[in-house]
């Protein structure tokens, strides 16, 4: 589909970021514990450690089609998605938006309009507005190609002037139409519905990656040009956890779209890649790049809000309320208990996480 250019697209964006963070600092700088050698081999550390939880965490979904119990239509399945969407929902809130508020108010930046006015608040809101746009606009627009492709049943008798075809008048029926058409519809209506729920998780997966990229490369960049390595250690093992759980909501939402072989590979290979090249990025910058300049403050703040809106949307609006209202859910009281459960859970350790990243 044309919206997997959007994370590319985003991606190749990202590496131009660090560029804008060379502006001269109006804080100084905090040289305390700095240890560049040590710094580099954690640095090194934490590529290989996010690197292998984030793929392991994308492909245990994926891979779990094989096995009845994690299939998209299993009530497993339902409580693995809430548990990640309590995961992404946690990211959003209590990772990703505390660090953009502190960014954007701090003393670093001019009174106006950074302390003057909500802007933090204001990205969220645009960010989440924004993503309901583009959700609701790629699911139509991808909806009429489709459908526009296949011929509607109603369209051949159009043609003959609203009269049934001979084929389709049935010897008994005096209506003129045959039960075996009755039936045909309803298949069509079924494989219909079947398709829009398809598209629709296509859209929700696709805009749930591009606000992770967005995070991930940030963060990657941020713990890359870090110098000290009191600061570096126990982030490594909390962003790789991070992944971990980052990559299992993701990588739901994938198995539940039924994209091609190819397009999947290229969604979890990007989701993978993104923090620890983000990482590497960093590493190469990190000589010039200074993380309390006015610039980087500016942009690290900017698209963490950005994506703090965009994770704390998908995660309410596709993720939870799509799954709650749910026939299935509301008609089993168990499934319902388990799946409240999986979100609580989700989100409090991903909330815990917060102590040490």
């Amino acid at each position: 589909m044309k919206l997997l250019l959007l994370p590319r697209l985003c991606f190749c964006f990202f590496f131009l970021l660090p560029l804008g963070a060379l502006a001269e600092c109006e804080c100084a700088r905090d040289v305390q514990g700095r240890d560049s050698a040590a710094a580099l081999r954690l640095k090194f550390v934490a590529i290989a450690s996010i690197l292998a939880a984030g793929a392991v965490g994308v492909i245990i979904p994926i891979l779990g089609r094989s096995v009845s119990a994690l299939r998209p239509e299993s009530n497993l399945f339902f409580v693995i998605k809430a548990f990640a969407a309590g995961v992404i929902l946690a990211t959003g809130l209590i990772h990703i938006l505390p660090e953009a508020f502190q960014s954007l108010t701090s003393p670093c930046l001019a009174q106006r309009p950074w302390r003057r006015f909500p802007v933090t608040g204001f990205v969220v809101m645009s960010s989440a507005i924004v993503t309901m746009m583009i959700d609701s606009f790629a699911t139509s627009y991808y909806k009429r190609s489709h459908f526009s492709k296949a011929r509607p049943v109603g369209e051949e008798d159009e043609e003959n002037g609203g009269a049934a075809s001979p084929e389709q008048v049935h010897p008994f029926d005096g209506h003129g139409h045959s039960h075996g058409h009755g039936h045909g519809s309803s298949e069509a209506a079924a494989e219909e519905a079947s398709l829009s729920e398809r598209i629709r998780h296509q859209v929700i997966s696709q805009v749930l990656e591009l606000g992770i990229l967005v995070h991930s490369i940030i963060i990657g960049i941020s713990l890359g040009a870090s110098g000290n390595p009191s600061t570096i250690r126990p982030l490594v093992g909390a962003l790789s956890f991070h992944q971990f759980f980052e990559g299992i909501g993701l990588g739901g939402c994938i198995v539940q779209a039924s994209f091609r072989a190819k397009s999947t590979v290229v969604m979890a290979v990007f989701f993978s890649f993104t923090a620890p090249m983000g990482i590497a990025l960093g590493i190469a910058v990190s000589s010039i790049y200074d993380e309390t300049s006015t610039t980087a403050l500016i942009v690290e703040g900017v698209f963490n809000a950005a994506s703090a809106g965009i994770l704390v949307y998908m995660a309410l609006v596709d993720l939870l309320a799509t799954d709650f209202t749910n026939p299935r859910l509301q008609s089993n009281g168990r499934l319902q208990l388990w799946c409240h459960l999986a979100v609580l859970v989700g989100a409090g350790l991903m909330s815990l996480l917060a102590k040490w990243a």
